[in-house]
């Protein structure tokens, strides 16, 4: 049975011939390929990292579920799919939300981990009837206004909890991660966020220096006097020592608003396939639906311990894009480091200590980033905004989704937010279009074909685009 974990050497062991890559089946020396790994590491470090102490999860726990789910997707995909699966940032508002709500961390895992489920089981449908489903169901239209409004209803999380805790730092972490991405090239630029991360340190550590505790706002709550960058927690930590576990609790409340972003992994894993594809030159959508199931799997797993939810990381396409080298032996080899560091209570604590204007100045990033993530999807299909059967239903949804609009069913329940906006862009799409005139029903192309969100060059180039 062929597992996809026995790969021949390429060519010399050591770089790709030129116009060459390393293909999925491949792999350099061992000490480069552990080298590669250590990169893939890094280059989903931030997000990684960012995402489960935004959730309030534990990061030991989430790096060490990456590894364990990046593991069971390259058994799934048999080694065809090289990929690193990473903490979910597409989860942060409805984590917010429920919390907001009342929910604890085990009612947050307990939402996320049915959404894994019901991934798994599209997974299963996609692989059986094919990509068509994905497109009867959620054209780009509907698939890019939900991940839009996922995206842009976290604006208020930073807006009230994170940058009022210390905006000149915000902004100059904000500054610095924008020159990050734009200005730097090649595996610096993917690692932009990891970059903000430990300048937002050094600029919190030299202002603690310099002006002492700030008055401010400690994680939405009353402004005390506090400093920028507390890290006694980390002298408390032991180095070596298991992450918290803890058993998801289950509300349908809580399940309801974490639901749609079953949506926006879909669009994920279709985007990574497709991107992997282009660039290794062979076509991989036979692959998308067990790329979908053992994202569902992986999330399912990592949740029921207690960690967050996992997804295909783009920063990790750029590295394969800027090395030519898509060997899953590296992949491997980075699942094992994120192991080893999900191990290490002193290395979480490090990652919990992020200071709040830190993530203020990350997330106004990071969060319009998810956002725009949709309309990319609109560019790449050719969506047509002239059409009011498209313009209406997304429209109505996003605002619904990014003002926190509810709808009160009865004294004990009610639909808002990201939920309410989601069924409104999908039911209305529906219901418009059973109702719209022939000359409005366009065909659209399915949500997997053309160039991927992620515009990433083919395996042809040698240099990403910047």
């Amino acid at each position: 049975m062929n597992l996809g974990v026995r790969w021949t050497v390429h060519g010399d062991g050591r770089t790709p011939a030129p116009g060459a890559v390393v293909r999925p089946d491949e792999r350099l020396s061992w000490p480069r390929t552990v080298g590669l790994g250590a990169q893939h590491v890094v280059a989903m470090f931030g997000a990684s990292f960012v995402a489960p102490v935004l959730m309030g999860l534990d990061p030991n726990l989430a790096i060490m579920m990456s590894g364990v789910a990046t593991a069971i997707f390259l058994l799934a995909t048999r080694g065809t799919v090289p990929s690193y699966l990473g903490c979910s940032l597409s989860f942060v508002g409805v984590a917010a939300t429920i919390r907001a709500s009342g929910g604890d961390s085990a009612t947050v895992t307990g939402a996320v981990l049915v959404v894994g489920a019901v991934l798994f089981l599209a997974g299963l449908a996609v692989q059986r009837f094919g990509a068509r489903i994905i497109h009867a169901a959620m054209p780009p239209i509907v698939t890019g206004a939900v991940v839009m409004l996922i995206g842009f209803n976290l604006a208020p999380v930073t807006a009230s909890t994170y940058w009022p805790q210390d905006q000149w730092t915000a902004l100059l972490v904000m500054l610095f991660t924008g020159l990050a991405v734009v200005c730097l090239r090649g595996f610096w630029s993917r690692i932009a966020i990891f970059l903000g991360l430990v300048f937002g340190y050094a600029v919190s550590w030299l202002f603690d220096l310099a002006f002492g505790k700030i008055h401010s706002p400690l994680g939405g709550a009353e402004a005390v006097d506090h400093w920028r960058l507390d890290l006694s927690g980390v002298a408390k930590a032991d180095w070596v020592g298991l992450p918290s576990f803890h058993a998801p609790a289950f509300e349908w409340s809580a399940i309801l608003v974490a639901l749609p972003v079953v949506i926006a992994l879909i669009a994920e894993n279709a985007g990574h396939v497709k991107a992997v594809g282009e660039m290794t030159g062979r076509s991989l959508d036979d692959r998308l639906g067990t790329a979908i199931a053992a994202d569902g799997v992986g999330s399912v797993l990592s949740t029921a311990v207690g960690g967050p939810p996992n997804t295909t990381y783009s920063e990790n396409i750029g590295v394969m894009a800027a090395t030519r080298v898509y060997s899953t032996a590296a992949y491997w080899a980075a699942a094992g480091f994120a192991l080893l560091f999900g191990l290490c209570p002193k290395f979480g604590a490090v990652v919990a200590a992020i200071p709040g204007g830190v993530l203020g100045g990350i997330t106004v990033i990071l969060y319009g980033m998810i956002g725009l993530l949709g309309a990319q999807i609109w560019i790449n299909a050719g969506v047509d905004l002239r059409n009011p059967l498209n313009l209406v239903p997304a429209a109505a949804g996003i605002i619904i989704g990014v003002g926190g609009v509810s709808l009160k069913i009865t004294d004990n329940f009610e639909l808002g937010g990201i939920a309410l906006g989601t069924i409104v862009v999908i039911t209305g799409y529906h219901v418009l279009r059973a109702f719209a005139p022939a000359h409005l029903k366009t065909a659209e192309p399915l949500l997997d074909s053309g160039t991927s969100s992620y515009d990433q060059p083919s395996g042809k180039d040698d240099e990403p685009r910047p």
